[in-house]
């Protein structure tokens, strides 16, 4: 619930490290979670279940808090590593990554230990230096909860179990040709392309685009963004490209704009093909909230063969991975990206950034909001470091101005900072939008202003 009166709960007036004071575009890209769970367990997940969350921890081997921030080298960020020195992520060189496989224990034998001396024999060769990470007293006997990452090999973001290493590392997909492909369609071990639906099933919405098992959240944050701002900009052209009603391909249209992810502007055509689990039809990539939807599908894999400059049907979608939200949206719409950092701005200069960006509290120009690559903020918070959210506007509410925002996951809001608003927001043009309820496990939530300003690192709009 929102505060009622006085400051905010969190220390909103933090000094931001001297690494993270820059003017410059920040790449952002973290997993979803729930793709990287549901594919090391082959199956789907009713993620709405109250037990999915210790789920997520316990199959991803990390802590709950620890997941959403690099620092800790957490899975969700998987091959790539946090930069200490300038707090910038940066791609792992294939050399550094280790594969375990199935065969392998991921866990030694602690059975024969029976003195801190043992764990030598384990890998832990100078204990004085092994971090610990709880103690205390029990009828008189010391507890100690040792941290000790060369004990074992529990998956993080350099140590992956192979079905997770073909889903985030690029040189694992298979270059061949299929029946009507060519040499450039990627194939990755496990998964098989195939068409799984409608390009729309109703209108375009800010809700459809839910990130998968790519570090693309700026991508599919900026999809999200364009689709509540500008959704006629999501266009479905298509032709026939042979005698039956489902030969077809469509025409996706991006911009060049710069950045680590760019091509010269063309229109690029792809078939209705997206990649799936070959143990069932669900997509470890981008999806969308609407069953059998695939626009938001079709854009990630048009993106992806536009930016690589792939010539085939099946680009390789891991290339997608860190990249830039402003720059995204504005490859989207043909507009210009603005870039705005929230250290050296007050809370009232984000609020009014917004705001002229709006019409009736609703973004009205594409707006993307992204977290720090890293920070002690994000330990408890549910909010996940170096992230892309989408900026769908702006409410007054107990006397308190808050941002509204989206994660790309389609879920996982924040928690304990005491300045996110819990309600009903009905006043997002509702002749065509639905009332937007912040009480729902969607991923939608609204965020005091200085909160947003302790929390977040930028705010991104297309215009």
């Amino acid at each position: 619930m929102p505060q009622q009166d006085g400051e905010p709960q969190v220390p909103l007036h933090a000094p931001v490290p001297a690494a993270l004071r820059t003017h410059e575009r920040q790449p952002v890209g973290v997993i979803n979670p729930y793709a990287l769970v549901e594919a090391i367990l082959r199956k789907k997940i009713n993620w709405n279940d109250p037990g999915s969350v210790k789920l997520i921890s316990d199959v991803l081997q990390t802590d709950y808090h620890e997941l959403f921030d690099p620092k800790y080298n957490s899975p969700l960020y998987s091959g790539f590593q946090l930069n200490k020195s300038t707090m910038r992520m940066e791609r792992l060189k294939e050399s550094e990554i280790k594969i375990i496989e199935p065969s392998e224990q991921l866990i030694p034998d602690m059975s024969k230990v029976k003195t801190l001396g043992d764990l030598k024999e384990l890998g832990v060769k100078k204990l004085e230096e092994a971090l610990v990470s709880n103690a205390l007293v029990e009828n008189g006997k010391l507890k100690l909860t040792l941290k000790a990452p060369l004990l074992d090999k529990t998956m993080t973001n350099s140590i992956l179990p192979r079905q997770i290493a073909s889903l985030v590392l690029p040189a694992l997909g298979l270059k061949k040709a299929g029946a009507g492909g060519n040499s450039d369609d990627w194939q990755p071990n496990g998964y098989i392309w195939k068409d799984m639906g409608d390009f729309f099933k109703d209108v375009t919405e800010y809700s459809d685009p839910v990130q998968g098992g790519v570090g693309n959240c700026w991508l599919i944050a900026a999809m999200s963004a364009v689709a509540w701002a500008k959704p006629f900009s999501i266009v479905h052209r298509n032709r026939a490209t042979g005698t039956g009603e489902a030969d077809r391909t469509n025409a996706i249209t991006f911009y060049q704009k710069g950045g680590n992810h760019d091509a010269p502007t063309a229109i690029v055509e792809v078939t209705d093909k997206t990649v799936v689990y070959d143990w069932g039809d669900y997509s470890p990539f981008c999806t969308s909230q609407d069953r059998g939807e695939i626009w938001p599908m079709l854009y990630e894999k048009a993106f992806a063969k536009w930016c690589t400059q792939n010539q085939g049907d099946c680009p390789n979608i891991l290339e997608t991975a860190s990249g830039y939200s402003d720059i995204a949206m504005a490859q989207l719409t043909d507009t210009t990206p603005y870039y705005y950092d929230t250290w050296s701005r007050t809370p009232d200069e984000l609020w009014s950034i917004v705001r002229e960006n709006s019409v009736a509290f609703k973004t009205v120009n594409p707006m993307t909001a992204n977290t720090y690559c890293s920070g002690d903020q994000y330990n408890g918070s549910n909010i996940v470091a170096c992230h892309a959210y989408t900026c769908l506007g702006w409410t007054i509410a107990n006397g308190q101005k808050y941002i509204v925002l989206r994660n790309p996951w389609g879920w996982n809001e924040p928690s304990g900072t005491g300045n996110t608003y819990d309600g009903l927001l009905t006043f997002f043009d509702t002749s065509f939008w639905r009332p937007i309820n912040m009480i729902n496990s969607d991923g939608v939530f609204a965020l005091e202003i200085s909160a947003f300003k302790y929390y977040y690192a930028a705010l991104c709009v297309a215009k």
